[in-house]
């Protein structure tokens, strides 16, 4: 069966999607995105100000030097020539001062846009980096990336002008049409008469445009993550000789990108077609209506001129009216996927608890479980009904196969994760004992497994934990990881590479065992942190943390038996069990 008129346009896909959309309560989604986007909106609420009264300004002084124009028109071409420098010169006037006015604003828009957007990622960021690891971890590096960056930017650009869009377009729409009317009202006819279809069209465009925007971001995100993975083991690849395997992972990646983009400059050049056919027809049958006006002494040719600019003005004005939807259905997917990792659950703060026993942190601290079972999915449980404790003075080392839990031992004493059942506390001489929370791990110094150097000198390397840290502290800090001798001839300054390019392994984790002396935390925590020395500079590093860092409290897990001749306590994971072995060791 065939459809035409309106009846064709309701059996659109787009409709159909729309009506979908209704159905299934996901338009209601959408409206909460537009909400959150507001909420900005009225946060900057007199910057929306300002740009709305700039644009209305700056409208009204373009319609006015158009009209000026056309008088000048007029007067050339009926030789009334005691008005025409006055004219001019009203002209030129306006001129330079819309020259210097935009200028001008130009200048101040850009200066708020990068605040406004600096605002805004810095509030995201916090929210992000606050939330809970397990929820966090779901999202690849690349999708995180791209949503803190892309959809960011989209929201902070709409947050401050699609109101003043809004209103500006239609100011602008109304003034103008409201000067056609008066001049001429069957010319105002004329240059509104797309609107209606316009209207039409853009509600058929605006579900296509939010389907391909969510597509996008998607597909950028992945292939984001794959840059990023593809260049973080660049080492690995070249090692294992398998570079072509991922020139054609590539290769793939860029054929989905191809033949997105060949789909999306389809409906774009259809879309572009039709609406071009539309406003061809609009402006053709203007041009004789003029013509005809003209030809019948009716009006001069500057009114034509003038009819003309501004039939394509309300034209204009309508179309970025009609604009600012589509524009809003896009930004809404920004901000979805932007709420989706801003609402995620929060780590748990204790400020309160911090203080409590912060001030018996010099006598040393204990850390332990408490009849702890975890796991990171339901049916697959890590730890059972386990206990563990550190204590002052003590070395423990944690025994077991690689991936039997010991790197998940960590995060549960860190609080990274939270325990489905049992508690993680830390306890003071007193016994006074607090559950482990965000704010805790001040109390705490961690090396975790892999290369943890960034870019920047080898001072750098360790202010990142203690910011206002004296040459001399690190040069100490240095001294305790036994990392002074390597880092005296090239100085603290020395610039590396990413990920400590410049360094050997064993450098770079005696770099990171230094950056962990220098918060000196009463609870040291070294995930496989010796696995690249040598046994003798182990042996080193370890004699040296007890004797330079008193009543501090070390868990070590490590495969190598070398290690179990310097620690007080050994136990093992085995059965999803931390089993005490009850062994002194010195």
């Amino acid at each position: 069966m065939k459809y035409t008129g309106l009846n064709r346009f309701f059996k659109l896909e787009s409709f159909e999607q729309l009506k979908e959309k209704l159905r299934d309560g996901t338009l209601r989604e959408t409206i909460d995105d537009w909400k959150w986007i507001f909420t900005f909106s009225l946060r900057y609420k007199w910057i929306v100000v300002f740009y709305t009264v700039l644009g209305i300004f700056s409208s009204t002084l373009t319609l006015g030097s158009s009209y000026v124009s056309a008088m000048i028109i007029n007067i050339i071409t009926g030789a009334q020539k005691e008005k025409l420098w006055f004219m001019i010169a009203v002209m030129l006037g306006t001129t330079i001062f819309s020259l210097v006015f935009n200028s001008l604003m130009s200048r101040v828009s850009t200066k708020i846009a990068i605040r406004v957007n600096n605002d805004i990622q810095g509030e995201i960021f916090d929210k992000i980096i606050d939330a809970k690891w397990k929820d966090l971890n779901k999202y690849k590096y690349g999708d995180l990336l791209n949503r803190f960056n892309s959809d960011v930017s989209t929201i902070s650009k709409n947050a401050i002008s699609w109101i003043p869009n809004f209103i500006i377009s239609i100011y602008t729409f109304i003034l103008t049409f409201i000067v056609l009317v008066k001049m001429d009202y069957i010319m105002a006819i004329i240059a509104t008469v797309s609107a209606p279809i316009l209207l039409l069209l853009s509600k058929a465009i605006m579900g296509r445009l939010k389907k391909y925007r969510e597509k996008v971001t998607k597909m950028n995100s992945d292939m984001m993550a794959f840059e990023v993975d593809t260049f973080y083991n660049f080492d690995v690849i070249k090692s294992f000789g398998i570079i072509r395997y991922y020139s054609k992972e590539l290769r793939n990646w860029q054929k989905k990108y191809k033949d997105y983009n060949l789909e999306y400059n389809r409906f774009e050049i259809t879309t572009n077609i039709l609406m071009t056919l539309l406003g061809t027809a609009v402006s053709m049958l203007a041009f004789f209506y003029c013509l005809y006006r003209l030809w019948t002494g009716q009006i001069l040719y500057g009114d034509m001129t003038f009819f003309l600019q501004q039939r394509s003005s309300l034209t204009s004005r309508f179309d970025s009216l009609v604009a600012t939807f589509p524009a809003m259905m896009s930004s809404s997917v920004s901000a979805h996927r932007i709420r989706e990792i801003v609402e995620l659950p929060k780590e748990e703060h204790d400020e309160t608890a911090l203080k409590e026993i912060e001030q018996y942190k010099d006598k040393g601290l204990s850390i332990q479980l408490n009849d702890v079972t975890y796991g990171y999915e339901e049916d697959k449980t890590v730890y059972e009904n386990v206990e563990f404790v550190a204590k002052p003075n003590e070395i423990v080392a944690v025994l077991g196969e690689s991936g039997g839990g010991k790197t998940t031992l960590f995060r549960l004493l860190l609080g990274l994760v939270d325990p489905d059942k049992g508690s993680v506390t830390l306890k003071d001489i007193n016994d006074k004992e607090v559950k482990v929370n965000a704010d805790l791990r001040q109390l705490i110094s961690y090396v975790p497994q892999g290369n943890t150097a960034v870019m920047g000198s080898i001072a750098d390397n360790l202010r990142m934990i203690k910011e206002d840290a004296t040459d001399e502290e690190i040069i100490s800090a240095l001294k305790i990881a036994c990392a002074w001798e390597f880092v005296e001839p090239i100085g603290i300054d020395k610039v590396l590479g990413e990920k400590g390019k410049g360094l050997s392994e064993g450098q770079v984790q005696r770099l990171s065992i230094a950056r962990a002396m220098l918060r000196d935390a009463p609870i040291l925590f070294l995930d496989e942190a010796t696995s690249a020395l040598d046994e003798k500079t182990e042996n080193q590093v370890l004699d040296s943390i007890m004797k330079n860092c008193p009543n501090k409290t070390v868990i070590i897990s490590t495969h190598r038996p070398s290690v179990l001749s310097r620690v007080n306590k050994i136990y093992k994971i085995k059965d999803k069990d931390i089993v005490f072995e009850n062994e002194k060791r010195s």
